[in-house]
């Protein structure tokens, strides 16, 4: 009697250097072209967003020099050409460091672009709404017998774009972990043995993220990233399990 086998997935394709070399040049291609097109529908967005922007500023911004303002404006497009190219970015990058994936697995990698383009939003809004309001606060109202804030444009809006844009990007680790670990690549164990290297990389992401030495700041943006470097660890767990499952059910049957 002949039982009839599953088809297993396709074997993953052996690339040379080269042809790597040559996927990452057009995957940056690619991603290059959509932040450029971002980039300009940005600036015309950018007026609008840097007035939404002034408010915790409360007045028109301080340009110090001739170019001043414009190096603003064009900071504003850009992380809102990024923000428009997350989708593009991401789709690129997994698809880089995930190779030989089968068609179903590119599927599954198409379908996590749209939740992990809203967590990059809730991520922004998390960090509008709840870090830079108290941020913004204590900056402003540190020593006030010793210092008069007067923040030029480019320091605040740097200030406050960088910490929006990086805050989002951190808020989409949770789902690429989890999409990872339900393609085979990663698992909990591995995450949980590096949870020191976690904690010192969230503390050097703080570091860059908000360039300032008070320690305020410091955890405002820690504690979010160490709850979701937390959170990553549970979807993973649950990924890895889901995987197994299927990994069990496809299994060919045991010769007898």
């Amino acid at each position: 009697m002949n039982i009839p086998m599953r088809r297993s997935a396709p074997a993953p394709v052996e690339m040379s250097i080269m042809e790597h070399l040559v996927e990452l040049r057009n995957r940056m291609f690619a991603v290059l072209i959509s932040l450029v097109i971002g980039t300009v529908i940005g600036f015309l967005a950018a007026e609008t967003v840097m007035l939404y922007l002034q408010q915790p500023y409360g007045r028109e911004f301080i340009v110090l020099g001739p170019t001043s303002g414009i190096t603003a404006y064009f900071r504003v497009a850009l992380m809102l050409g990024g923000i428009l190219s997350i989708p593009m970015i991401t789709y690129h990058l997994l698809m880089f460091v995930l190779p030989g994936l089968t068609n179903r697995e590119k599927r599954l990698v198409l379908v996590s672009i749209p939740p992990i383009t809203l967590l990059f939003l809730v991520g922004m809004l998390f960090t509008w709404f709840v870090l830079i309001p108290p941020a913004i606060g204590f900056l402003s109202g540190f020593q006030p017998r010793l210092f008069q804030p007067e923040w030029t444009a480019d320091l605040y809006l740097g200030f406050v774009t960088t910490l929006l844009f990086w805050m989002g990007a951190a808020f989409e680790t949770p789902l690429v972990f989890f999409i990872v670990a339900l393609l085979g690549f990663v698992r909990p164990r591995t995450l949980l043995r590096n949870w020191r290297i976690a904690v010192v990389g969230a503390m050097v992401a703080a570091a860059i993220i908000t360039p300032t030495v008070d320690p305020v700041n410091m955890f405002l943006v820690v504690a979010p990233l160490l709850s979701l470097f937390l959170l990553s660890i549970g979807l993973t767990a649950i990924a890895a399990r889901i995987h197994d499952h299927r990994a069990a059910s496809v299994a060919p049957p045991p010769v007898a």
